[in-house]
């Protein structure tokens, strides 16, 4: 694991960030106009990712970015057995089809983890694919 490294995107990271949803949906068989989710995603990202409602890590092998997963940060009624206030929603988890199984989407959901932690969200949601 010592090739890989995972670091938080930022808004520089949007075109690869683009690229990864749009492949996670064409890897699963999701029928999408790819220029329309591009065009929807992009200024998305550009605007949630400063704001904090959205937080992505990418792991890199040398200077290219092989994999990343995100998370929406969303507000949540506090109730008998959570009281955060906040959950995390997990998407766009995804590998490039040359570096299979090596661990990469656990390292970043490691990552996404770690900063749960740290923010003191201690509840998060995920709809895995089969792949997932």
């Amino acid at each position: 694991m010592s090739d890989y490294r995972v670091r938080v995107a930022t808004p520089d990271d949007v075109d690869v960030l683009v690229h990864q949803r749009i492949a996670m949906f064409q890897d699963m068989g999701v029928p999408l106009d790819t220029a329309a989710v591009s065009a929807a995603f992009r200024p998305w990202l550009l605007d949630m990712m400063p704001a904090g409602t959205y937080r992505a890590w990418v792991v890199e092998s040398g200077s290219q970015v092989i994999a990343g997963g995100g998370i929406t940060i969303l507000p949540w009624p506090p109730g008998p057995q959570y009281f955060s206030g906040r959950l995390a929603f997990v998407y766009n988890v995804y590998t490039e089809p040359d570096h299979p199984h090596r661990g990469l989407g656990r390292m970043v959901m490691e990552a996404i983890h770690a900063w749960c932690r740290t923010e003191g969200i201690g509840s998060l949601a995920l709809n895995a694919s089969r792949f997932g």
